[in-house]
C-alpha cells in the first residue's frame, strides 16, 4: 500500500518553475576577485552549497562525483587522501611532499590535503581551478586548486540571529549532525557559530576482532567574528577546530602469492582473492587520529574608489597518530607500526588591487613558514621469524647457526626501526597580475610570481635488525676464503700471504647461485638478500648531504580573452606552474648515486647501503588552453581545449618493501573539457559534465612498473582515465503552494584503466559506473527532507592496488565504498 502511495504521489507532481535564485549569476574567486564563472576566463567547475545539499556531498573525496576533471583517492589511512587534476597530483604516502595541487579554506592556503577533511559545515562554494594557477596562488599549485569558500557572517546584511540545523541518519549506523548559527552583535559586529558531529559504522570488517573498519568519527567547531566600522574597512576571524579518530583503511586480496602458506605457518589467516568482500584478517585494527585547528584574521580595506588592500594572517597545527598492520594478515608478522607526526604552518598574504576601467591590477607578497616533525616507529612482531623460515625453506635459520649468531638473534621479536624526520619550510613570493581592456571586447591578461622556497631536513633512524644489518657479501667472501685457504683466518695479513685466494674469494663473494655458476662457485647468502627488509640507512645531514634544498622560479600568465557578444566570449591562454623539491621522510630513502664516492671518502657508508633519491626535483608545468563560454536564458555550454605537461613530475610508488621516489622526466595531456547546464523545461535541469583526455609519459625511465625498473616513456600513466563523463537530472515540482521539491539523479561513468603502475592490468584495472540519486521536500522554505542513495547501483571498483609488504608475488587493494543510502532532514530559523 505505502509503494502505491509513493508512486501515485510522484506521477502526480505538478512541475515547478525554478525560484530566481536557482539561476543567478555564480560568483567566483579564481583570480582572486569577484568574477562570475561566465565571464571569468579560466576553466574553473563551480559546486554551491545547493548542489551539494542535493547530491549530498558530504566531504571534499565525493567532489569526484560531480567534478570530472578532478580525482581522489584514500589510501591506507584517513591522511593518505590525494587529489589529482586532469591527471596530475600527488602528496600521499609521505609528509615531505607537498600536493600539486593547492587547497585554500577562506583564502587560507592548507599544506596538505588532509587538513580539509570535514563535513564542509556552512559552505558556500567549492571553486576547483584546473591547469597550473602558481601566478595568482604561488608554490604547490602546478596541477590546480581547490578553493573552499565559506559563508560570512556580515553584520551588514543580518537582519537578526538565523541558522539552520540538519540531522542525517543512513546505512551502516550513519549519524551526521550538523548545524550554524549567526547573530549580528550589533551594526558593525557579527559572530556565527558552526559545528559537526559525524558517526557511522565501517564497511570493512576485521575478522580477527570483529571491528568494522572503514568508520567515520569526525567532529568539529567553527567560530568567527566580523568587524565592519565603516564602508571601506572590514576585518574577519575565523577559528576552527576538527578532529579525526577513525579505523582505516580496509585492504582486499587480489592475489594470494607463493608465501600465502608462510602466512598460514607464522598462525595468520588470509581472506580469499575477492576484492570485493570487504573482509580481512588482521592482528590489530588500523587506527587514525587527525587533529587539526587554526586561526586567521583577513582584513579588507577601500584606499579609495579604485584600490582595495588585502591582509590576511593564518596559524595552523595539524598532528596525528596512526597504526597499521601494514602486511594486512592476522599472523603476527609485526607488532606495530605507528606514525606520529605535527606539521605547524603560519602564512601571511597582502594584496593590494587596482581597478580603473579598462586597467585592472593585483600586486602582492606570500610568506610561507612550515615546520614538520615525524617520528615512526616499526617493530617486527613473534609471527616475523616463523614466516621468513617457511618462505625461505628454513634459510634464515640454517645461516644464524652458519654464522654463529646467538640462537633467536635475526628477526627477533621487537627489533625493528624507529625514525624521526623533519623539515622547516620558508617560502616567499611576490605576484603581480593586470589585466587591461584593449578594446570594449577584447582584454589581455598578463602576469608572473617569483617564488624562493629553502627547505632543511633530517633523518635518522635507530636500527637493531640484526639480520637486515649483516653483511653476506663480507660473511660470503670470509667463508671463501677459508674453504680456498684450507682454514686460515680471513685477516689482513692472511689476505697479504695469500693474494690469489684473497682476489678469487673476492669474486665469489658477489657471483649470486644460478645454473651456470652453482655452489661451490657461487655466494649462497646472496639468496638470502631479498629478506632483508629494514637495511640500514645513512642519516642526514652529514658532511656530505646537507640537507637542504634552495629553489626558485617565475611563473607567467598570458591570456587574449574576447567577448564575441553578451552572452558569448573567448579565451586563449598559456601559463607555467612550480612546484618545489619535495624530501623523502620514509625509511626508503637513500643517497643519490653522485654522493657515493664522496661519501665512501668521507667514511660514512653504513652495512648494505644502497642508492636512490633523498629527495624529487621541483615540478615545472606549463598549460595551453583554449576555452569559450556561452550562455543563453539559463543555460550555459563551457567548453576547453587544453595542451598541460609537467617536468619531473614527483611520483611515489610502493614497491612491495618500500617507496620508489623519483622524477617522471615529463608527463604530458591533450583534453577536452566540456560542461553543459540545460534549461529542458521550467522545472527540468540537465546536466552534461566531461573530461575527454589523452594523458602520457612523454619520458619516465626508472619508472617501478609490472616487473620491476622500466622505461615508461610512451605509456599511459596507470590511473588515469580518458574518458570521465557525468550526468545529472534535477525535475523541481511542486505539491502544494507551501511544499515544493524535486528529484536528482547523477551517474558517474569513467573508461577502464591499469589502476596501478606496478600492478598487471589484469590484476588490477578499473572502470567506473556510479549511480546517486536523491528526492527532497521543502516545507514553508523552512523545512528539509532528503531522501537519498550513493552508489545506488552497487559498482564495486578498486582506488588502488599494491604489492603486498614483503610477500612477493601476493596482491592487495583499495576497493571503494557499497551502496549507502538515507534521509536528512534539515531546519532554518
Amino acid at each position: 500500500m505505502v509503494k502505491k502511495i509513493v508512486l501515485g504521489t510522484m506521477f502526480a507532481l505538478a512541475p515547478f518553475v525554478q525560484a530566481q535564485d536557482e539561476i543567478e549569476e555564480i560568483i567566483v574567486l579564481a583570480q582572486k576577485k569577484e568574477q562570475t564563472l561566465q565571464e571569468v576566463p579560466v576553466a574553473v567547475s563551480v559546486v554551491d552549497a545547493k548542489v551539494i545539499q542535493r547530491a549530498q556531498i558530504n566531504d571534499p573525496i565525493d567532489l569526484q562525483t560531480i567534478v570530472p576533471s578532478l580525482q581522489v583517492t584514500q589510501l591506507q589511512s584517513s591522511r593518505n587522501t590525494n587529489f589529482l587534476i586532469r591527471g596530475f597530483g600527488n602528496g600521499a604516502n609521505n609528509s615531505g611532499i607537498e600536493p600539486s595541487v593547492g587547497v585554500f579554506v577562506d583564502g587560507v592556503y592548507r599544506s596538505r590535503t588532509f587538513s580539509v577533511l570535514n563535513e564542509l559545515p556552512h559552505l558556500e562554494r567549492i571553486e576547483v581551478l584546473r591547469g597550473p594557477q602558481s601566478t595568482l596562488f604561488g608554490k604547490n599549485a602546478s596541477a590546480g586548486v581547490i578553493n573552499i569558500v565559506t559563508k560570512t557572517a556580515d553584520p551588514t546584511t543580518m537582519e537578526g540571529p538565523s541558522g539552520s540545523i540538519s540531522a542525517t541518519i543512513g546505512s551502516y549506523d550513519q549519524r551526521l549532525l550538523r548545524g550554524n548559527f549567526e547573530i549580528p552583535l550589533s551594526d558593525t559586529v557579527g559572530f556565527g557559530l558552526s559545528g559537526y558531529k559525524h558517526d557511522r559504522d565501517g564497511y570493512f570488517t576485521n575478522l580477527v576482532s570483529e571491528n568494522e573498519i572503514n568508520d567515520r568519527s569526525r567532529s568539529g567547531v567553527r567560530g568567527e567574528f566580523t568587524y565592519y566600522p565603516s564602508d571601506t574597512l572590514s576585518m574577519r576571524l575565523i577559528m576552527d577546530a576538527n578532529e579525526i579518530d577513525e579505523l582505516c583503511c580496509g585492504v582486499a586480496n587480489l592475489v594470494l602469492g607463493p608465501t600465502g602458506p608462510g602466512i598460514r605457518a607464522a598462525g595468520g589467516d588470509v581472506i580469499p582473492e575477492d576484492p570485493f568482500i570487504r573482509k580481512q584478517f588482521l592482528d590489530f585494527d588500523p587506527t587514525n587520529k587527525l587533529d587539526t585547528k587554526g586561526i586567521s584574521l583577513e582584513i579588507n580595506l577601500d584606499v579609495n574608489e579604485s584600490l582595495d588592500l588585502t591582509y590576511i594572517l593564518a596559524r595552523r597545527v595539524f598532528s596525528m597518530e596512526e597504526n597499521v598492520d601494514v602486511d594486512f594478515t592476522s599472523a603476527a608478522i609485526l607488532a606495530y607500526n605507528t606514525t606520529d607526526a605535527s606539521i605547524n604552518t603560519t602564512t601571511h598574504e597582502m594584496r593590494l588591487a587596482y581597478d580603473g576601467g579598462r586597467l585592472e591590477w593585483v600586486v602582492g607578497s606570500f610568506f610561507f613558514e612550515e615546520d614538520v616533525t615525524q617520528v615512526t616507529d616499526l617493530k617486527y612482531g613473534p609471527g616475523f621469524r616463523p614466516y621468513v623460515d617457511a618462505i625461505s625453506a628454513s634459510a634464515v635459520s640454517a645461516t644464524e647457526i652458519a654464522l654463529g649468531a646467538p640462537t633467536g638473534s635475526f628477526f627477533g621479536a621487537y627489533q625493528g626501526v624507529l625514525e624521526n624526520a623533519g623539515q622547516d619550510d620558508e617560502t616567499l613570493s611576490l605576484f603581480a597580475q593586470m589585466d587591461f581592456a584593449i578594446t570594449d571586447k577584447l582584454e589581455l591578461t598578463l602576469g608572473a610570481n617569483y617564488t624562493s622556497v629553502a627547505k632543511s631536513a633530517y633523518l635518522n633512524q635507530e636500527n637493531d635488525d640484526v639480520f637486515s644489518g649483516t653483511d653476506f657479501v663480507q660473511a660470503g667472501f670470509a667463508g671463501a676464503f677459508m674453504t680456498l685457504t684450507g682454514g686460515m683466518a680471513p685477516t689482513p695479513a692472511n689476505f697479504a700471504a695469500v693474494p690469489s685466494a684473497a682476489a678469487a674469494a673476492s669474486t665469489l663473494s658477489v657471483t649470486p647461485c644460478s645454473a651456470s655458476a652453482p655452489p661451490p662457485g657461487c655466494n649462497q647468502l646472496l639468496a638470502l638478500v631479498p629478506y632483508q627488509f629494514l637495511p640500514p640507512y645513512l642519516d642526514y645531514p652529514n658532511s656530505v648531504e646537507p640537507g637542504e634544498t634552495r629553489d626558485s622560479e617565475v611563473t607567467v600568465t598570458a591570456r587574449l580573452a574576447y567577448d564575441i557578444s553578451d552572452t558569448l566570449n573567448t579565451y586563449v591562454s598559456y601559463a607555467t606552474g612550480y612546484k618545489p623539491t619535495s624530501w623523502n621522510f620514509t625509511r626508503d630513502s637513500r643517497p643519490f648515486a653522485r654522493d657515493l664516492t664522496a661519501l665512501t671518502e668521507a667514511g660514512l657508508l653504513v652495512t648494505n647501503i644502497t642508492t636512490g633519491t633523498r629527495y624529487a626535483e621541483p615540478e615545472e608545468a606549463t598549460v595551453f588552453e583554449v576555452g569559450m563560454k556561452a550562455k543563453w536564458s539559463e543555460n550555459y555550454l563551457n567548453l576547453t581545449y587544453f595542451n598541460q605537461e609537467i617536468i619531473n613530475f614527483q611520483s611515489n610508488t610502493f614497491a612491495g618493501t618500500a617507496f620508489n621516489f623519483t622524477n617522471a622526466g615529463k608527463q604530458s595531456v591533450d583534453g577536452i573539457e566540456f560542461d553543459l547546464r540545460l534549461m529542458a523545461s521550467e522545472s527540468l535541469e540537465l546536466m552534461l559534465l566531461a573530461t575527454i583526455m589523452d594523458p602520457r609519459y612523454e619520458s619516465f625511465v626508472g619508472a617501478e612498473g609490472v616487473n620491476g625498473p622500466e622505461d615508461l616513456s610512451g605509456t599511459q600513466p596507470a590511473g588515469l582515465h580518458k574518458r570521465t563523463i557525468i550526468t545529472a537530472a534535477t525535475y523541481f515540482f511542486e505539491l502544494s503552494p507551501s511544499v515544493r521539491g524535486f528529484l536528482r539523479a547523477d551517474l558517474l561513468s569513467k573508461s577502464d584503466v591499469q589502476v596501478v603502475e606496478n600492478v598487471a592490468p589484469e590484476v588490477a584495472s578499473r572502470s567506473v559506473n556510479k549511480l546517486n540519486a536523491s528526492i527532497g521536500l521543502t516545507f514553508d522554505d523552512r523545512y528539509d527532507l532528503t531522501l537519498w542513495a550513493r552508489n545506488l547501483n552497487e559498482d564495486d571498483y578498486l582506488q588502488s592496488a599494491f604489492p603486498s609488504p614483503a610477500q612477493a608475488g601476493t596482491f592487495s587493494g583499495y576497493p571503494n565504498q557499497p551502496r549507502t543510502i538515507g534521509m536528512t532532514f534539515s531546519s532554518a530559523f
